[in-house]
């Protein structure tokens, strides 16, 4: 593992130098991905690497495995607080929309939870444009492949150096960069909604999709949801199309 961790770190350092800017920031979120992403910026850019927290209706459990996380790894930090910014913005989208008698109250909560991940998005890039870094994105091999991600929020970074290894491989990785143990052994969640977790959401495990993805033999009825997920997210791996004159692709 110490020789993946030696290989991203090289490999981001290359991006760094090939872009032309100073340095990689990350949103940490007190889960297992982005506290291993943080430790690999700060090895990557020991002076120019930057972890933000972006509260917003957050578990309080998850704020502080942040701020341990960020003291653990000693990586320099911003706390960027949502909570006005959405509520205006979410709030004043919902009123108009309401007053044509067109909002769709079954679609509400994940309006929601989608632009909060599309407000983080845009705060590490108000941040990112200010200090010249890329921002570096969390998603790992399980997300990836099932398109567990927001379209333009999660999803949209500049660089993603976990997408290649599994939950497992992750965790096995954190603990060798010394990430706490609180926040290794969590349950994963996006912060999407008070009390959501991953696993629940998807209808299965992070296990049954790293043995999917390595060729192992999972339950007919994990590999159905898997192969459903993975189906119906292909547009967020995908570049936006485009039309040609002579003729649409």
């Amino acid at each position: 593992m110490e020789a993946h961790i030696e290989a991203i770190v090289k490999w981001l350092r290359e991006r760094t130098e090939e872009a032309h800017v100073k340095g990689l920031v990350v949103g940490v979120s007190g889960g297992l991905d982005s506290a291993v992403v943080a430790a690999l910026i700060k090895r990557a850019c020991p002076d120019n690497s930057l972890g933000v927290m972006m509260p917003l209706k957050s578990n309080p459990d998850d704020v502080a495995d942040a701020k341990k996380t960020i003291d653990a790894i000693g990586i320099d930090s911003l706390e960027i607080n949502l909570e006005s910014a959405h509520e205006a913005l979410f709030g004043n989208v919902k009123q108009e929309v309401s007053a044509r008698q067109e909002w769709k109250e079954e679609n509400s909560r994940m309006a929601d939870a989608n632009l909060r991940a599309r407000l983080r998005m845009s705060t590490l890039y108000t941040i990112a444009t200010n200090y010249n870094y890329l921002v570096v994105g969390t998603d790992n091999a399980a997300e990836w492949y099932t398109g567990y991600f927001t379209k333009y929020g999660d999803g949209g970074v500049d660089l993603l150096p976990l997408v290649d290894f599994t939950k497992g491989e992750v965790r096995e990785m954190a603990r060798a960069l010394g990430v706490p143990l609180s926040v290794v052994e969590k349950k994963p969640s996006a912060d999407l909604w008070v009390g959501q977790t991953d696993e629940d959401e998807m209808g299965t495990t992070y296990d049954r999709i790293d043995t999917y993805l390595t060729g192992g033999d999972i339950p007919e009825k994990d590999k159905e949801i898997i192969e459903r997920m993975h189906a119906r997210t292909e547009h967020k791996r995908q570049p936006v199309k485009h039309f040609h004159r002579n003729g649409a692709k």
